[in-house]
């Protein structure tokens, strides 16, 4: 993860993760917080889908952004759209429209690592290889055996 953009979006979606952690423990124990899952199973199952998501966006893999998009738009993505008709009818009351915000979080962060990762042009151009990159990449190394090299001027009897 080279790029700064990776890591606030990853650190968006930990947090972002960590408090659907807290909204999952609390709803299991029976205690109130700002938000409640959409479904308990379903949230836990979402849960460490993510967490495997988001290992692979840090090794910049678009197979990880993938699932990412596909575990939250499934699951955020389907309230969002339960909602709509609630929303335009104005028959909500707070804590529905707190869900719907958090779902519309959910559905937000899976888009920006998908687009973070689609706009990096230097993660197909410049693969990192650490069996290789010490040896080609040392530019200091290319000089000194090139300066070597010049000064090796034997004599012939």
């Amino acid at each position: 993860m080279k790029k700064f953009s990776t890591w606030m979006i990853l650190s968006l979606a930990v947090i972002f993760w960590i408090l659907r952690i807290a909204a999952a423990y609390t709803a299991t124990m029976g205690m109130d917080f700002i938000m409640k899952p959409l479904e308990l199973n379903t949230e836990i199952a979402v849960i460490f889908i993510c967490l495997l998501a988001f290992v692979l966006i840090a090794k910049r893999k678009f197979m990880g952004a993938i699932i990412y998009m596909i575990a939250y738009w499934g699951y955020f993505g389907a309230d969002i759209i339960s909602k709509i008709p609630s929303v335009i009818e104005n028959t909500l009351d707070a804590m529905e429209y707190i869900s719907i915000f958090f779902s519309f979080i959910g559905v937000i962060l899976p888009f920006f690592a998908m687009f973070d990762l689609l706009l990096d042009k230097n993660r197909k151009a410049h693969p990192k290889d650490k069996k290789t990159d010490w040896f080609y990449k040392d530019e200091k190394f290319d000089r000194n055996m090139d300066e070597r090299a010049d000064k090796n001027n034997y004599r012939t009897l």
